[in-house]
């Protein structure tokens, strides 16, 4: 990409250490039960394998025609919890976002998906993005000022205009994921830009009538402070007043992809820092049955899973590249696709959340509908 636009960020990124961050304020999530619909564009049928699959009985149909932009400001009122309020074009209730992971490459995809999503944006309306870990491969960060912040994010998101939500994944802690020092230098960079925004390990926010909560799952897989980010987990669940619980992180629950299901990471049952027995441990404990949906990566590839344990599922991991299915744990979709980057879309109207699966080329490929 253009280097004089590298120099020119690098030069502004090194004058301007305090600019202003806007919020779009904070969300919660409860689990409950409803009805859904699904609706694919351009793919139908069920199986393991690659290509893009759907469950069988769902239909094609039209786009959503939603619109509208946001703009808020929020503070930090404690470790790791964001308040405030924000605004959208379609009415105070509604929340529009996007979800992606695994971006952190500064590659023509990563700069491709960002262009689909700026033009989603502006059809459908978006308030903020979900950046769900893998942020800067393949040895994350050496400082706030590494230049792989302008590289591969500030340039790539040139033209959104969104707060970006951030969690960390395993290549943000270095090859080995467990150079915890790390994680310091991604916080920090939170004073500096006007999109990043990741004031802990693990934080939540409000935004109407969504509370997201964000993990650092990355220190689980290592059994890293475990029980300090799940009491506060615990206490922030229990607390919350709001219609939707939505968490995110990096490593999934359940996925087809390569790395599969917690607990079996890999394929392989131990140690458990591979396998990821105490990712699931902690899962089972305080996320299935305690928040609507769990938003995820680290396979890189989109997938739109069937509830289990009383949770919603995504994964989208392929904000820059790609990965083939396996199917090790076989686990029922409504619908996935391993061919093609791109970016989940979500809207929360109410008691009905709106999710949309969309491509590198802004393509829409699916679209499931539910309910409260």
């Amino acid at each position: 990409m253009p280097s004089n636009r590298s120099a020119i960020f690098s030069v502004s990124l090194a004058l301007a250490f305090l600019p202003s961050v806007a919020c779009s304020g904070d969300d919660t999530s409860t689990t409950g039960g409803g009805t859904e619909t699904s609706t694919t564009a351009g793919s139908t049928g069920a199986g393991s394998g690659s290509g893009a699959t759907t469950r069988p009985g769902t239909t094609s149909a039209g786009t959503d025609s939603a619109t509208g932009s946001s703009t808020g400001a929020g503070t930090t009122t404690g470790a790791g919890t964001t308040t405030g309020a924000g605004t959208t074009g379609g009415g105070t209730s509604v929340v529009r976002f996007v979800a992606m992971g695994d971006a952190g490459e500064g590659n023509t995809r990563q700069y491709e998906v960002a262009t689909a999503v700026e033009e989603v944006c502006a059809e459908r309306g978006c308030d903020f993005v979900l950046y769900l870990g893998d942020n800067f491969y393949d040895d994350g960060v050496s400082s706030a000022m590494d230049q792989q912040f302008i590289d591969k994010f500030e340039m790539p998101y040139e033209g959104l205009d969104l707060r970006f939500y951030v969690v960390l994944g395993n290549h943000d802690y270095g090859t080995l994921s467990n150079s915890w020092e790390k994680s310091a230098f991604e916080i920090e960079y939170t004073q500096y830009s006007d999109k990043w925004y990741l004031p802990n390990e693990w934080y939540t926010f409000t935004v109407e009538n969504v509370q997201f909560f964000a993990l650092d799952t990355t220190r689980l897989m290592w059994d890293n402070g475990t029980d300090d980010q799940q009491t506060w987990l615990d206490g922030e669940v229990a607390a919350s007043t709001a219609t939707w619980k939505i968490a995110f992180g990096h490593h999934p629950y359940v996925s087809n992809g390569p790395h599969g299901n917690a607990g079996n990471y890999e394929g392989v049952p131990f140690p458990p820092m591979i396998a990821g027995t105490v990712v699931k441990d902690f899962f089972d404990a305080s996320v299935c049955g305690k928040v609507d949906v769990y938003m995820s990566g680290h396979d890189h590839d989109r997938q739109a899973l069937e509830a289990v344990c009383g949770t919603e599922f995504f994964v989208s991991g392929a904000g820059a590249k790609l990965t083939d299915f396996v199917h090790r744990d076989d686990n029922p979709v409504h619908w996935e696709d391993d061919q093609k980057e791109g970016f989940l879309w979500v809207e929360v109207d109410g008691n009905t959340m709106h999710t949309a699966f969309f491509d590198y080329m802004g393509n829409l490929d699916f679209e499931r509908t539910l309910q409260k």
